[in-house]
């Protein structure tokens, strides 16, 4: 199992200096709000491709007053590997300089830690997303790719400067066929890349949720699906000939996109539909309770998805997961938890919540700037 035996930091968010030794598989930690609770996951998160749970940016990790740099590492149980990341303090020019090593030795990006780690996570920031917006859907949604194709992150990005060029010649050159043929070629290419990615994640993610289903559980059976007109093509037509007709509307919908200041069409318009399996309603109509048990059914099936995809067990990382859960989902809850088979971490202000955590869990007590074992 991969797992965190030790977490260092250094002028990390609420954290002048940090050496913490971990031991449990299941890691609760308790402490009051504003103690770091929440900067420790983010640490962690930073060791899979992203910008981390919070979606921030590295400079505003800086611990103030500091240096004005920063960093993070974490030792691993399997291999002993150690991985770091953070930011030099500025330059002459105020330039800060980004670091990514393993063992010591210089990584590309935060990309190269997939190989030693995978993440997953849930934030209380989710707990809307069944109601919410079409977009926070998709970014959850690529985040769950991500964990499983660490080079989904790449294209996605490649894809939205691609669509930014488009909208640009739009604006300013519409007459320029021959830019518009281009950057309407590559993005016609990127497109089904990153719509072809999902689709097989959120194919994957529907046959493990049907594996396991429980009647039983606390935790409801979700059905998830694409909506979009690039995921029907992705769906329906081989990937060239998938190609070839998003690039066909691309050059049909320019006076429109023109018009709209944006291109409408494309994976940057899709958006995952989710059901309650058994009631049969969108996730959305169901209560706050059953979106909340939903979701946390669908975090615990992509854990198992990750697992079997990369043979790495995850880190998972749950923030505030069981403040809003009745005592029988909470005791419910630890019991998946402790079946996955992955090292666990989660938060929590009242040390209560966790009474029910198996034998050999880890309680540590956060108060600003330390952690400590909870007695």
């Amino acid at each position: 199992m991969t797992a965190v035996a030790r977490l260092t930091l250094q002028n990390f968010r609420s954290y002048p200096t940090l050496d913490l030794a971990i031991e449990g598989r299941l890691v609760a930690l308790c402490g009051e709000n504003g103690a770091g609770k929440t900067n420790l996951l983010e640490a962690l998160s930073l060791f899979a491709p992203g910008r981390g749970l919070r979606r921030a940016d590295l400079s505003d990790m800086v611990r103030q007053p500091g240096d004005g740099g920063f960093a993070a590492s974490i030792g691993l149980t399997d291999d002993g590997a150690r991985l770091g990341i953070g930011l030099e303090p500025p330059d002459a020019e105020g330039r800060r300089a980004r670091i990514a090593r393993i063992d010591g030795a210089p990584a590309g990006s935060a990309l190269a830690f997939s190989d030693y780690v995978r993440l997953v996570w849930l934030t209380p920031d989710l707990d809307g997303l069944f109601r919410g917006a079409a977009g926070d859907r998709r970014r959850f949604l690529d985040r769950l790719v991500l964990a499983v194709d660490p080079g989904h992150g790449t294209r996605s990005n490649a894809l939205e400067k691609a669509l930014r060029s488009r909208n640009r010649i739009l604006d300013e050159s519409p007459h320029q066929q021959r830019w518009l043929d281009a950057v309407e070629r590559e993005i016609a290419e990127l497109g089904v890349a990153v719509a072809a990615a999902r689709a097989e994640t959120v194919a994957r993610l529907s046959a493990i949720i049907a594996q396991t289903a429980d009647e039983t559980s606390p935790f409801p059976q979700a059905e998830i699906a694409l909506e979009g007109e690039i995921d029907a093509l992705v769906a329906t037509l081989p990937a060239l000939d998938a190609e070839d007709r998003y690039r066909e509307l691309l050059r049909e919908m320019r006076p429109r996109d023109k018009a709209a200041g944006r291109t409408l069409a494309g994976p940057q318009a899709s958006d995952l539909a989710v059901r309650h399996a058994a009631k049969d309603i969108p996730a959305g109509q169901g209560s706050t309770g059953e979106q909340k048990a939903l979701l946390i059914g669908l975090v615990l099936a992509h854990a198992r998805l990750v697992a079997r995809m990369s043979e790495l067990p995850p880190l998972v990382l749950l923030d505030e997961v069981a403040a809003h859960l009745d005592p029988r989902r909470r005791a419910a809850l630890y019991g998946a938890l402790a079946e996955l088979g992955c090292q666990v971490w989660m938060t929590g202000a009242d040390p209560a919540l966790f009474g029910d955590l198996p034998a050999g869990a880890q309680r540590l007590l956060v108060t600003p700037g330390e952690v400590h074992p909870v007695s």
